[in-house]
């Protein structure tokens, strides 16, 4: 039944695609009176460069083989974006492939606000590198980011002042580097991944260890605790969250933990910007 519902709205949604478009759209002539607005499927799969039949088949729901490649190829004849080429990808039974990674400078004002009236809690976005991309004024205070601190790893790895803070660094070395592998592993063509390994194994031994073991770890929450020499301890429950507006951008978010003290210390550690 499920199978059947997926490729009814595969159906549906090719035909809306079809739809859509004009000839004239994606550089076709007009060929004679349409019964019916849009192109043609013969005319999708010759943009597309799939057989005619295969391409009938696909809308008809058919049980047929897909590969990313073709999906990539009818995505661009029906000159679809990436959220509905992500789903395409999911109405045909395959994963959809990692979305084009966003540049530093795409992050808007509106997200900067978002972090910036966190505080006194800490937050920061990242990029699929780890990139610090936009980083709070109580993420600095708190974890002792300094302005060449770039890199959310290699900060982890090289920053004195945040590993001699860290409560439990050695406990979660291993899991931030086997996230950082797994991260990587979504991007087999992307060399950044390695290049910032390969930094980091000249820089800092465990690390070196560690990678060595090629571990993996997943998930998107962490517990943070540290001793801050001005506020005392502090634990902190944090979220990793996809900005799927902006792909390859993740927010996280740190929370208080409750029944720690952690709230009121952070209030005098760090004072809201009154703006």
């Amino acid at each position: 039944m499920a199978n059947d519902h997926r490729r009814t709205e595969l159906r549906d949604f090719l035909r809306s695609r079809r739809a859509r478009l004009a000839p004239a759209d994606v550089g076709m002539p007009e060929a004679g009176r349409r019964r019916t607005p849009g192109l043609r499927r013969e005319e999708v799969a010759v943009l597309a460069g799939v057989g005619v039949s295969w391409y009938t088949w696909l809308e008809q729901g058919r049980d047929i083989t897909v590969s990313s490649e073709v999906l990539d190829a009818i995505s661009g004849a029906l000159r679809l974006d990436e959220a509905e080429r992500r789903h395409l990808y999911l109405l045909a039974g395959l994963n959809p492939p990692p979305g084009t990674a966003a540049a530093a400078e795409s992050v808007t004002e509106e997200l900067r606000r978002v972090i910036d009236a966190w505080s006194p809690r800490p937050a920061y976005i990242m990029d699929r590198h780890w990139n610090f991309v936009a980083v709070n004024d109580a993420a600095r205070a708190v974890f002792g980011y300094g302005r060449t601190d770039h890199n959310c790893l290699v900060a982890y790895f090289t920053n004195e002042r945040f590993r001699a803070m860290s409560l439990d660094w050695a406990q979660h070395a291993a899991d931030v580097a086997g996230r950082f592998r797994a991260d990587a592993a979504q991007y087999p063509d992307d060399p950044e991944f390695e290049r910032i390994a390969c930094e980091l194994v000249a820089a800092s031994p465990e690390f070196t260890d560690i990678w060595a073991r090629h571990d993996v770890t997943a998930g998107n929450s962490a517990v943070k605790s540290i001793r801050h020499p001005d506020a005392g301890d502090l634990c902190f429950e944090a979220l990793k969250m996809p900005l799927d507006d902006h792909p390859g951008l993740h927010l996280v978010l740190h929370n208080p933990r409750p029944g720690t003290g952690t709230e009121s210390r952070l209030a005098k550690l760090v004072v809201p910007d009154p703006r």
